[in-house]
């Protein structure tokens, strides 16, 4: 199956969790496959654009994901603009720019709460009129200060109460079993074995 991404942090814990499964992965930079546009404002609408995207440029079935940190009291941002999210604002495209821009637009705001969300679609072909969607919320609070020098993205600030730690401090083994791609994954391997 051809993942529709081309982020190595990505790759890494799907490659990981679709192992389990029995599954091999193969990111879609292998067969010189472009990234997808992702003009849509939902994470779903994103992610069938680049399933289908991925499986019409290979002609194998094709898993995409679209995740994001999403912040209730910023009104869900940076949601689908997680990955650009301080570049939208003018700055840099990179973990440190988001982390940054993050916590300026929440200096001022007491409600920290956030969670991670990640949809899963697969698609068996790329017309493929039944897609299998699957999703999964892992929910925190927002850091001022980073902890931790595992995972990527906004893991550092991202911490987990009932854990007592960020998820960057998680190794990776740890955060493959509790994070929002793990439930996720765990819900399309469900109707995977309910479609087979």
């Amino acid at each position: 199956m051809v993942l529709a991404s081309n982020n190595a942090g990505k790759l890494r814990e799907f490659a990981a969790l679709f192992r389990t499964a029995g599954i091999e992965l193969i990111a879609q930079s292998q067969f010189n496959v472009p990234e997808a546009d992702e003009p849509h404002p939902s994470f779903i609408e994103n992610a069938l654009a680049k399933a289908r995207h991925a499986a019409q440029c290979t002609g194998l079935a094709a898993l995409a994901d679209d995740s994001g940190l999403c912040v209730p009291a910023l009104r869900g941002a940076p949601g689908v603009h997680s990955a650009r999210y301080a570049q939208r604002a003018g700055g840099a495209k990179s973990d440190a720019a988001n982390n940054a821009h993050l916590l300026a637009e929440l200096r001022h705001v007491s409600d920290r709460r956030g969670y991670y969300y990640c949809v899963l679609v697969l698609v068996r072909h790329a017309d493929d009129p039944e897609p299998l969607i699957a999703e999964g919320r892992w929910h925190g609070q927002i850091l001022d200060a980073p902890r931790g020098t595992h995972g990527f993205g906004y893991d550092p600030y991202f911490y987990l109460s009932e854990l007592g730690v960020s998820a960057a401090e998680l190794l990776p083994e740890q955060k493959n079993h509790h994070s929002h791609r793990a439930l996720a994954l765990r819900q399309l391997l469900a109707r995977l074995t309910e479609a087979a």
